[in-house]
C-alpha cells in the first residue's frame, strides 16, 4: 500500500528549484556586502599609501603638465576639508630653534619685553618693510607659517608642521632673517670694527655648533635662509653642509651651494598682480618690455649691449627705471600692457623682474645663462618662458626676429599657462594651497631622502667603529 504522505515528484522538483534560487540570491547579496567591505579596505590601503608617499601624491595632484588641469584652477570647486591644515598629514616635520628675538622679529621693530621669543600672531603680526627689502622676505613667510602650523583653528594647507622634539623632525629650521640683517645692519658704525650683521652671524654659528641637533647630523639637516645675494657672507663657509634657501648661486662657490642640496626660492614680486586678466594678444600694444638698471657689473654688462640694440626698435620699451617715486606703478602698467618682458642677467643671474613678469602674465624672455629657477624639478618653464642664450641675444637682429616669429596661438598658450602657475610664486599669510610658501616646503620635502642618506652615511664609523 502506498505512503499517503509521499509528495508527488513534481512537487519535490519545484520545491528543490525554489531552494536553489533562494540560495543563489543569498550568495549574490553576500557577495555585494563583501565587495562593499573590500572597497573600504582598498580605500584604507590608498590612504596608507598616501601617508607613505605624500610627496609623490602631492606632486601629481598639484603640478600637472602642460595641457593638464592645474590645481590652481579658479573654477574648480572648493573642498574645505582638503584646504584645512591637518598636521598628521604634513609632508614635513620641522624642528625650529627658539632663537633670541634679535635674530628675527626684533629686526622688524618688534619688542618682546623679555616675555616671549615669538610675537603673538593672534593679536598682531609684525609687518615686513617694503620696497627692495620685501623681495627677499622668504624667511619671514616661512617662519610665520611654522609658528601657525599648530593652531587648532588654522585654515589652509600645511605641508610643514612644527614639532617640539627634534628627534621626530625631518629637518631643523634656523629662523634668522638674514636678508634683512644684511640690508639694515651691514654698515660699520663709528668706533666699531665689525658690523651688527657680522656679529649676529658669528653668534648664530656659535649657537648652532653647540646644539645637540647640529651634532647629530653635523648640520646637514639644517635649513639656512640666505635669499639676498649678500646675506650670510661671513658665515656661509661654516654652514656649507646645510640646506640653503637662496635666490641663485651667483655669488657662491659650488662647494658651498649647489642645486643638489639647496633650494631656489622665488623673489616676492613687487608690481601689482594682474587680477581678472582677460587681455588678448592684440590688447597688449607693447611687444617687448624692460625697465630697470641698465649698467651692471660682470655678466650684467649685456644689459647695455641690448639697450644699444633695441632702443630704437618699434614696439619695444627699454629704459632705465627704479622703484623710487612712481616706479612700481609705472612698471605694473608697462608689464600689464606688454606681450613679452625681458629678464636679463644683472649683478647676479636672477632678479625680481622674472616674478614681476609672471604676476603680469607677460611672457618672460630670459637671457641669463646661469640662472636657476624655483621648483624646476617639477615645473617645465619652457611652457611659459622663452630662453635665449646671451651669445645669441647680442647678435644684431636675432632677438627681435625671434620674438616677432612667435605666433599669436603660441603666445596665448603661454599666457594661459602663466595664469595657471602664478599662484606658485605668491607669498602670503595665512598661506594658501600651492602658494610660494607651500611650494618651498614641498621642494624641501623632496630633498629629505638625500639628506637622510648623507646623515646615515656619516654615521658609519661613529660610536663603536671609532674606538676600534
Amino acid at each position: 500500500m502506498g505512503n499517503r504522505n509521499m509528495q508527488p515528484w513534481w512537487h519535490v522538483y519545484w520545491k528543490s528549484l525554489f531552494c536553489c534560487v533562494l540560495i543563489a540570491i543569498l550568495l549574490v547579496l553576500s557577495y555585494l556586502v563583501l565587495s562593499d567591505d573590500t572597497s573600504e579596505l582598498v580605500f584604507d590601503n590608498v590612504l596608507t599609501e598616501e601617508k607613505i608617499f605624500p610627496v609623490i601624491e602631492n606632486q601629481s595632484a598639484s603640478l600637472r603638465g602642460h595641457g593638464g588641469e592645474s590645481s590652481l584652477d579658479q573654477n574648480a570647486p572648493a573642498n574645505k576639508e582638503l584646504e584645512r591644515c591637518n598636521p598628521s598629514k604634513a609632508l614635513l616635520k620641522v624642528f625650529m630653534y627658539d632663537l633670541p628675538p634679535e635674530f628675527h622679529f626684533v629686526l622688524l621693530g618688534w619688542n618682546s619685553d623679555g616675555k616671549s621669543v615669538w610675537p603673538n600672531l593672534r593679536t598682531k603680526i609684525p609687518s615686513y618693510p617694503g620696497a627692495l627689502n620685501l623681495q627677499h622676505s622668504v624667511d619671514y613667510w616661512l617662519t610665520l607659517d611654522l609658528l601657525s602650523s599648530r593652531f587648532p583653528d588654522r585654515s589652509g594647507p600645511c605641508n610643514a608642521v612644527r614639532v617640539e622634539d627634534s628627534r621626530e623632525a625631518d629637518v631643523v629650521f634656523v629662523p634668522f632673517f638674514s636678508s634683512l640683517s644684511s640690508n639694515r645692519l651691514s654698515k660699520i658704525k663709528p668706533h666699531e670694527t665689525q658690523s651688527a650683521n657680522e656679529l649676529l652671524q658669528q653668534k648664530l654659528v656659535k649657537f648652532l655648533v653647540a646644539q645637540e641637533e647640529w651634532k647629530r647630523s653635523d648640520g646637514r639637516d639644517h635649513i639656512i635662509l640666505a635669499h639676498h645675494p649678500n646675506s650670510m657672507l661671513d658665515a656661509r663657509m661654516h654652514l656649507s653642509q646645510c640646506m640653503l634657501i637662496l635666490s641663485d648661486f651667483g655669488r657662491y662657490s659650488p662647494l658651498v651651494a649647489n642645486v643638489d642640496k639647496d633650494i631656489i626660492a622665488p623673489y616676492k614680486h613687487l608690481i601689482k598682480t594682474f587680477v581678472n586678466d582677460s587681455s588678448s594678444f592684440n590688447d597688449r600694444p607693447t611687444l617687448l618690455y624692460f625697465q630697470g638698471g641698465i649698467d651692471r657689473k660682470g655678466g650684467g654688462k649685456i644689459r647695455r649691449e641690448l639697450y644699444d640694440l633695441l632702443k630704437d626698435e618699434k614696439d619695444v620699451h627699454f629704459s632705465f627705471g627704479s622703484l623710487r617715486e612712481n616706479g612700481t606703478n609705472e612698471a605694473s602698467q608697462g608689464m600689464h600692457s606688454s606681450k613679452f618682458c625681458l629678464n636679463i642677467v644683472g649683478d647676479t643671474p636672477s632678479s625680481n623682474r622674472l616674478f614681476d613678469a609672471i604676476a603680469s602674465h607677460c611672457v618672460p624672455v630670459i637671457i641669463s645663462d646661469d640662472i636657476e629657477l624655483p621648483y624646476e624639478d617639477v615645473l617645465d618653464y619652457s611652457e611659459f618662458c622663452i630662453f635665449v642664450r646671451s651669445s645669441d641675444a647680442i647678435k644684431k637682429g636675432f632677438l627681435m626676429e625671434l620674438i616677432r616669429s612667435v605666433r599669436r596661438e603660441d603666445w596665448t598658450q603661454m599666457w594661459k599657462r602663466l595664469k595657471e602657475v602664478e599662484g606658485y610664486y605668491e607669498y602670503q599669510y595665512p598661506s594658501k594651497k600651492d602658494d610660494a610658501v607651500q611650494m618651498i616646503w614641498q621642494a624641501v620635502a623632496r630633498k629629505v631622502p638625500a639628506i637622510q642618506l648623507k646623515v646615515h652615511r656619516s654615521r658609519r664609523f661613529s660610536e663603536f667603529g671609532e674606538h676600534r
